[in-house]
């Protein structure tokens, strides 16, 4: 198969494949390296010899964010844990079709990931969210579908125990006091809500488009920004044309001239504080937007 080909081919399995690994990385920037990385694997790979393409193309992209996570220090598996009861019910517990339900479920993921292991991360969202049976995901995972099965119940628990509409609640205050005091140039509301260790990240094309309007108020972006100092005066007297929206199920915000999306807001808490703001402009397309208007 000549490059130009597979390049085909691989495009048409590249959405899902992103989709996959930006649920288990929980970062749109890690998900576009681990399909990346994917591809480099595909280029290097006996392609005739792949009886299902899609199927392959599944697991390297879960193999490869699993080890994302545990380059990065995610929580480490334990083999041995047990859970003290199985619910028949919960174990057989098959995806959900609503799409009002399946973003609940994702907005439910991304407050507990960091609890969860690379496994049950990955176990949970290809079964819950991408609809692959324990006996697909077992080779997957390395384990035995029983097994398999387990990981995803311990990650489900914890998804369940999340009360999606208060987080969203809160998280909405969050973002709305964020965004008022960026635009009354409040220096010390903002580094109040902001975490020390907070990052900023932006790709090119939020960039290029924000530079030109910053003479009226549009935040003064670079590609990556540390430490709450620094974004506090990204943002101080600025983002006079953001707006909180819900961005693929939890609160961030939105620059939608003409309710528009040019560019989305990404913005993560812990402990009521903003850890990280992630600016997105390409492909803006690709995340659900519902504004708050």
């Amino acid at each position: 198969m000549t490059t130009t080909a597979l390049a085909d081919v691989f495009a048409r399995h590249r959405v899902r494949l992103r989709a996959i690994a930006t649920r288990i990385l929980g970062s749109t920037w890690d998900a576009d390296d681990a399909v990346q990385e994917v591809w480099l694997r595909l280029q290097r790979a006996d392609v005739d010899g792949i009886e299902n393409l899609g199927a392959w193309l599944t697991t390297v992209v879960s193999r490869v964010s699993v080890d994302l996570l545990r380059s990065r220090g995610a929580r480490h598996e334990d083999p041995d844990a047990v859970l003290p009861e199985q619910d028949d019910a919960d174990d057989a517990l098959v995806p959900e079709s609503s799409a009002e339900r399946t973003e609940d479920v994702a907005a439910a993921l991304a407050v507990v990931l960091d609890t969860l292991t690379p496994l049950e991360r990955l176990a949970f969202v290809l079964h819950d969210l991408f609809a692959l049976s324990f006996d697909d995901i077992a080779p997957i995972v390395e384990r035995t579908p029983a097994a398999a099965r387990q990981l995803a119940s311990r990650a489900r628990r914890r998804v369940r125990s999340v009360d999606v509409s208060a987080e969203r609640a809160q998280r909405a205050d969050a973002v709305a006091a964020f965004l008022r005091a960026a635009r009354e140039g409040d220096f010390g509301a903002l580094l109040q809500l902001l975490d020390p260790e907070v990052e900023l990240r932006a790709d090119p094309q939020a960039v290029a488009t924000a530079e030109p309007y910053a003479a009226g108020g549009a935040p003064l972006l670079r590609e990556n920004v540390r430490g709450a100092d620094a974004v506090a005066r990204v943002f101080a007297g600025r983002a006079q044309g953001a707006e909180v929206a819900l961005v693929d199920g939890l609160p961030g915000a939105v620059y939608a001239p003409d309710a528009r999306p040019r560019a989305v807001y990404v913005i993560r808490l812990r402990g009521g504080r903003i850890t990280g703001i992630d600016v997105l402009s390409r492909e803006v397309d690709r995340f659900s937007v519902a504004l708050s208007r």
